[in-house]
């Protein structure tokens, strides 16, 4: 480790602030590409907010998918998908249109059905659970004030902690990072559920702390300095005396979500997912879109005062 933060000197002179019209560009063209995906392909929506019903069989062997689904399209009730789940012996049925059948009614018709198929295969459902539109739509709606409350918290302390024009560059980049990590989900397919929106909650959480260690010491730097330093160069000099901090943290936690994502099964992947792709999109954002917005609003700033 001690070898790895010698790589990063803090002595380093990167220039990142000269580079904010690229970074800007990148983040510009990654976020329309974002708002095409959600607008145009969508969400994955999981059963908690899209309503219908999820069942869980483990078999004692592999089932064959195509059979499975043959029997289940013989029942005509309505829109499903049919995958194995977590390993080849378990297999999840997302049913939808079935908010008027009662669960115990609905649990054995598919057990009754399913049952004529492999015979020599038994099976147990191992869970089985409905979620009804009006639910769906008060969890969606539940879940988007969760996200916007937690944007308003961080607006109000930054600018309380800081100053505005820090509380400005925070909350864009916490969109652009929010706005990158849905496009992800979407192109990817990842089902979008409850455990993401708590992923993207903790997204927004360490994305911030990130950025507040960028932003203290820009602070710091601007009230020590005699004022015959440039703002690109106090804003350049913060970043590199934080970026060993904020890529060796990065790398650790990224590590960790990664994984889960790989090791984690079915249930957590769309959870591990969405922190990946949060925590390289937070630390990019921390690194190249936050501090160059503080540099932008300062510069405009003085600019005015100078007029």
């Amino acid at each position: 480790m001690a070898k790895f933060v010698e790589l990063i000197k803090n002595d380093r002179k990167i220039e990142f602030i000269g580079k904010s019209k690229l970074f800007f560009l990148i983040s510009a063209c990654l976020i329309l590409l974002s708002l095409f995906l959600i607008f145009t392909k969508g969400l994955n929506l999981g059963i908690d907010f899209a309503g219908g019903t999820v069942i869980q069989l483990k078999y004692d062997k592999s089932p064959n998918i195509g059979d499975l689904r043959k029997a289940i399209d013989e029942l005509k009730i309505g829109d499903y998908s049919i995958q194995h789940f977590g390993n080849p012996n378990e297999v999840i049925i997302r049913l939808g249109k079935t908010k008027d059948i009662p669960l115990d009614e609905l649990s054995k018709t598919i057990k009754s059905k399913l049952s004529t198929v492999e015979t020599g295969n038994k099976f147990v459902i191992e869970r089985i659970e409905q979620v009804g539109p009006q639910v769906g739509y008060e969890l969606k709606y539940k879940a988007s004030m969760a996200l916007i409350y937690a944007t308003i918290g961080v607006l109000i302390y930054v600018a309380i902690r800081f100053e505005i024009i820090y509380a400005i560059g925070a909350i864009l980049a916490l969109v652009h990072d929010v706005i990158i990590t849905l496009g992800a989900l979407s192109i990817s397919g990842k089902e979008f559920n409850l455990t993401v929106v708590a992923a993207l909650l903790a997204l927004i959480g360490y994305s911030l702390n990130d950025t507040i260690v960028v932003y203290d010491r820009i602070r710091e730097r601007l009230k020590n300095s005699t004022g015959n330093l440039p703002l690109q160069q106090i804003i350049n000099s913060s970043i590199n005396e934080t970026l060993s901090r904020t890529i060796i943290t990065s790398l650790l936690t990224f590590l960790t979500v990664f994984a889960l994502m790989i090791f984690g099964g079915e249930v957590i992947k769309p959870f591990a997912f969405t922190l990946v792709v949060g925590i390289v999109v937070g630390t990019y954002s921390s690194i190249g879109i936050a501090s160059s917005l503080v540099f932008l609003t300062k510069k405009i700033k003085i600019n005015k005062k100078v007029g």
